[in-house]
């Protein structure tokens, strides 16, 4: 007796376009007899599926066990139509009407299959910097639109060639629907100019070669990659460096580097397995490693800082240039101070002309600037410092549905964030709002994100602080209304949002700046919060910042208000007995403006005093990138250390408020007597991470709450984020801390977004 027939048709939301999942569906359809089709469409992935009801039924199990790699789905829906008789299967065009639904994948390093045809003297894409497949290669930083066909990237302008039109439209082919697809033949061509712009004399026959040539011979090149351009020299030539440094005005600030393999990079640092799962992740993000000494590494790659900054290839251009053992390539981005990374040949030609010695072209049009992503691992977990390329625009799911939303972000290391439904859609890092450059790229990203999303929000959210360009440019733009979110409040409640947290919790927010709702600088903060609201329940003392922002890029002035704070009026003739003493003709002016209130906002921003600590210990007095003086001063603290200084908690008000002047007291005293820097350095971590655990302690004694979420800039340190994690787990509190996004202000548009929707529900806007 034949079987019943049956024909159902399903839709798949979520990362379903560009990852081979056309072809994946196609394969399981065919090996099953099953007649229909599968195409895209603007809501995902739509397949009808027709044949005996038993095998109509065993299908989606059966793709589900053979899900590509890369695909990710967010939703399946299911329903039972009517049959058409149809016994062959198809792929059809995509359909281009209809709301969009489709979450565009991140790109993709390339994969070992198209590593082995790329090093292969008999395979025709040998030595082909473009290889790619539908397992690897571009997808955001190439799309112009959704669905994600070929016409709608920067490929539409390359037709195919007969051979490679074969394996787009052969099942069997691994190139199967590969719409980046290309060879030699058809795709996207390398040059090498100079740093004006002409090309080298007759063309070198092989661009990699010659590029490699001169990154021996210590030339600084700028290499058109996958989401902007790097600006590249040899890692262990430290003259050709200090020359990088010097033409970016880099001064200080760590550089990555890259390497050809695995092995490579354990010669540079310590890889365990965390870190080697990250480094050979599709993401292929820049991985934090403990540094060797014996690594090779020029000095001035990544001068005070304990860690070096390690990525493999992620592209194959990245392959042809580092294979055969070539020297570690320091690989940062092609731009100039606080400018975003370069896109465009033309731009970079124009940008980077007093950089680079040579560029390395090509001329496929990179659609989305999108920078490397930075990663670090503590206690095993990763902990993303930049989220971008790899990671980006991957959602991040949320627990529940909220209103459309759309968050600008903070002023430093900006991202923005739409909230749709139950996703939130964060950009790749925009930066800091300094430049019209930047301001120019905050825009593009919102124009990406609103399309990507399919969602242009009416409701804004923005940070509090009047003077931020992303605050100003709320009330510039359309909008319903608008929601001013505290910075630290945003902090935790994005880790909340990442934890599908809503009920109160105890939020440690520590970080360097962000405006109170009294007017001063927070930094320090105990909030107990939830998804809408929050309620300072603790926080440092505050002291004053003389000279204001001054005081973050000159830290000897926060150690003489701190020495000020622990001391009193005795706190010149202080100073003066430690590394301070150049500073003395300041020290009147200095006491004059404290004393005043001049240009000495109040500040209790943990921050500064890492930053504060350094200087005391002669460490660092000025800085010339953020973190600096605190990166340092965690280098130094490389010495097991139990016994803390000590410290005064005192409740006003209806706070906790944390007093350090007994520490910096102490601090000081045995830096007067000689003790061993590095000593005193730990010896601060271990009483940062006492003193936080026992205000956390008094607020649940209060409160009643026991789940403890961490979230700032300070928890990039991994000795006081480990040490802070463990303590209050002894404790007895739950601990969540981001498992998507960066403790830094990367996370702070999700937070605004969550916040801001929550407050318009209850609103009943």
């Amino acid at each position: 007796m034949n079987e019943e027939r049956r024909r159902i048709r399903l839709l798949f939301s979520g990362i379903v376009q560009g990852v081979g999942f056309r072809p994946a569906i196609y394969r399981i359809a065919t090996e099953q007899n099953l007649g229909g089709f599968v195409l895209n469409s603007p809501a995902g992935v739509v397949v009808e599926i027709e044949g005996p009801a038993g095998q109509v039924e065993g299908f989606l199990p059966a793709f589900l066990d053979n899900l590509p790699p890369a695909a990710e789905i967010a939703d399946v829906s299911q329903e039972d139509i009517s049959l058409r008789g149809e016994r062959t299967f198809q792929i059809r065009s995509s359909r281009e009407e209809g709301d969009k639904d489709v979450l565009i994948s991140p790109d993709l390093s390339v994969c070992e299959n198209c590593l082995q045809e790329l090093k292969d003297p008999q395979d025709r894409r040998y030595g082909y910097p473009f290889i790619n497949c539908t397992d690897c290669g571009p997808r955001l930083t190439i799309i112009r639109d959704v669905p994600y066909d070929r016409g709608n990237t920067s490929m539409a302008c390359f037709p195919l060639c007969p051979q490679c039109r074969s394996e787009y439209q052969n099942p069997a082919d691994r190139r199967f629907h590969a719409e980046p697809n290309a060879c030699p033949l058809c795709g996207p061509k390398l040059w090498m100019t100079d740093e004006n712009g002409i090309p080298l004399a007759d063309g070198p026959p092989d661009p990699v070669k010659e590029a490699r040539n001169l990154l021996l011979e210590g030339k600084i090149l700028a290499i058109k990659g996958l989401g902007g351009f790097h600006l590249a020299v040899d890692a262990t030539n430290e003259e050709a460096v200090q020359r990088l440094r010097t033409r970016k005005y880099r001064e200080e600030k760590p550089l990555a580097v890259m390497v050809d393999h695995l092995d490579a990079a354990k010669r540079i640092a310590e890889i365990g397995p965390a870190e080697e799962r990250l480094l050979l992740s599709p993401q292929r993000p820049i991985v934090l490693c403990r540094k060797k000494l014996s690594g090779g590494i020029a000095p001035s790659v990544a001068p005070g800082v304990p860690d070096q900054g390690i990525m493999l290839p992620y592209t194959p251009l990245h392959a042809l240039l580092l294979e055969g053992n070539f020297p570690p390539l320091v690989m940062t981005s092609g731009n100039r101070v606080d400018e975003p990374i370069c896109q465009q040949n033309r731009e970079a030609l124009f940008r980077l002309k007093r950089i680079a010695d040579f560029f390395l072209l090509h001329n496929r049009d990179i659609l989305v600037r999108c920078d490397d992503s930075v990663a670090a691992v503590t206690k095993g977990n990763t902990v993303m410092i930049r989220r971008s390329r790899g990671y980006a625009p991957r959602p991040i799911p949320l627990h529940r549905t909220y209103p459309d939303i759309l968050a600008l972000g903070p002023q430093m290391k900006a991202t923005l964030c739409i909230l749709k439904g139950n996703q939130a859609y964060l950009s790749p890092h925009i930066g800091d709002m300094e430049t019209p450059e930047a301001r120019e790229f905050h825009s593009e990203s919102r124009n990406l994100m609103e399309r990507i999303a399919s969602c242009r929000p009416e409701v804004l959210a923005c940070d509090l602080h009047p003077a931020y360009y992303t605050t100003r440019l709320a009330e510039e733009l359309p909008h319903r209304e608008i929601f001013r979110v505290q910075h630290h409040h945003a902090h935790i409640v994005s880790a909340m949002a990442e934890n599908g947290l809503s009920e109160k919790v105890i939020g440690l927010a520590m970080d360097g700046t962000g405006y109170g709702t009294d007017g001063t600088v927070w930094g320090c903060e105990f909030l107990l919060s939830d998804e809408g609201e929050f309620q300072r329940v603790g926080h440092l003392e505050p002291y004053p910042l003389p000279g204001s922002d001054k005081a973050v890029r000159e830290p000897w002035r926060v150690a003489a208000s701190l020495l000020r704070e622990s001391y009193g009026q005795e706190w010149p003739n202080i100073a003066g007995r430690l590394s301070l003493q150049d500073y003395a003709p300041h020290f009147d002016l200095l006491n004059s403006m404290m004393d005043f209130g001049i240009n000495s906002p109040l500040a209790s921003s943990l921050g500064r005093v890492f930053d504060a600590v350094a200087a005391l210990l002669g460490i660092r007095h000025t800085v010339s990138y953020e973190g600096q003086a605190a990166m340092e001063l965690e280098a130094m603290a490389n010495v097991p250390y139990e016994k803390h200084y000590p410290f005064l908690l005192r409740y006003e008000d209806g706070r906790t408020l944390l007093d350090l002047r007994p520490l910096i007291h102490v601090l000081v005293q045995e830096r007067i007597y000689g003790i061993d820097p590095h000593k005193i350095a730990s010896r601060f971590h271990v009483s940062l991470v006492k003193a936080l655990t026992a205000m956390a302690g008094d607020i649940r004694e209060r409160t009643g709450v026991g789940k403890a979420v961490l979230s700032g800039g300070c928890f990039q340190n991994r000795i006081l984020l480990k040490g802070v994690i463990q303590a209050l787990e002894k404790e007895g509190f739950a601990v969540y801390t981001h498992r998507h996004l960066p403790p830094n202000d990367g996370c702070i548009a999700l937070g605004q977004a969550v916040i801001a929707a929550t407050r318009l529900e209850r609103n009943g806007s």
